[in-house]
């Protein structure tokens, strides 16, 4: 329920009383939701490699968890974006509300443990003689951890970010937010 809400929030148009302070948010929102969109896309790759067999494919496995590292930043900027400007209480981001308390509640376990996922498979790649063994046990803890928080995440947020990414397809729904073309 209070997501059709905030979707109603997102359709309001030029005639809205807050259309002109409105774009910030719902930019932010579009680069977040097409940002999560790609990372879904790595996301299911890397999921193939660990049910076919990390060790067979470390190179792909390697190469995919890479090429997770920019979209997750833009992500993780987008979204602390979002965070500062509601907490600073910026008019239209207080107005869109935050997102639902589990999720705010999960959302920097969430990112300490990417972080921490990432930076131990880079550690893993860039250093691989140092502490190989502590390093690669840390790796499959955090992802074990952050398994279960991004299954939250990604369902909690999964209807409305392809509501938003569609809108992103379509081209008349495009020009009404600052780059979403």
């Amino acid at each position: 329920m209070a997501l059709q809400g905030s979707l109603r929030w997102w359709e309001a148009g030029p005639g809205h009383e807050a259309a002109d302070d409105t774009r910030g948010v719902k930019a932010n929102a579009r680069l977040t939701a097409a940002v999560a969109v790609v990372l879904t896309a790595l996301l299911v790759a890397e999921g193939l490699n660990l049910l076919v067999g990390v060790r067979q494919h470390l190179r792909w496995h390697v190469f995919v968890g890479a090429a997770l590292v920019p979209p997750v930043a833009v992500k993780l900027g987008s979204v602390g974006w979002r965070f500062a400007r509601y907490y600073r209480r910026d008019p239209p981001w207080v107005r869109k509300g935050p997102p639902p308390v589990v999720l705010r509640a999960l959302g920097p376990l969430l990112v300490v443990l990417t972080v921490v996922l990432l930076g131990t498979g880079l550690m893993l790649v860039l250093a691989p003689s140092v502490a190989h063994a502590t390093v690669l046990r840390l790796h499959k803890v955090s992802f074990v951890g952050w398994g279960g928080c991004f299954a939250v995440h990604f369902l909690g947020h999964l209807r409305e970010t392809a509501w938003l990414a569609r809108r992103d397809v379509a081209r008349r729904s495009r020009g009404g937010v600052a780059g979403a073309g």
